[in-house]
């Protein structure tokens, strides 16, 4: 499963970039289905937010290393060099950018529902591929 992920870069602005999500655990359901998994991970602070219709936030550092899932609306993320995203219902990125320059978010077209699920202290993303 690949995700978007938005980090600095050593030049201290964020850029987009890919993330494999091995989903390599395999497990059946009581029906006789097979569900391939992700390793799990333990989070600090899942949260569930709704962003106002119209909201631009400057630029600014994601809070925490974080996968976000919109749950509803579409949401906006910009980077330094104006490459810009868009996600729907059911999309997810990494937000990885919590130095340097950072990035923009708009909500487009009303409101957009969120879950912010932050990774824990020290989390490496090489080792949960």
């Amino acid at each position: 499963m690949k995700i978007t992920r938005f980090s600095t870069t050593s030049e201290g602005v964020s850029r987009f970039s890919e993330v494999e999500i091995p989903t390599l655990n395999e497990r059946k359901d009581a029906e006789g289905h097979v569900l391939r998994l992700s390793n799990a991970y333990a989070s600090p602070s899942v949260l569930f937010a709704e962003l106002p219709e119209g909201m631009s936030q400057d630029w600014h550092n994601a809070p925490a290393r974080q996968i976000v899932v919109v749950l509803s609306g579409t949401l906006e993320v910009e980077v330094a060099d104006k490459q810009t995203l868009r996600w729907g219902p059911g999309g997810a990125f990494l937000a990885d950018d919590v130095t340097g320059k950072g990035h923009l978010t708009r909500s487009i077209g009303g409101p957009v529902r969120v879950m912010f699920a932050p990774l824990p202290p020290n989390f490496d993303i090489t080792k949960w591929m």
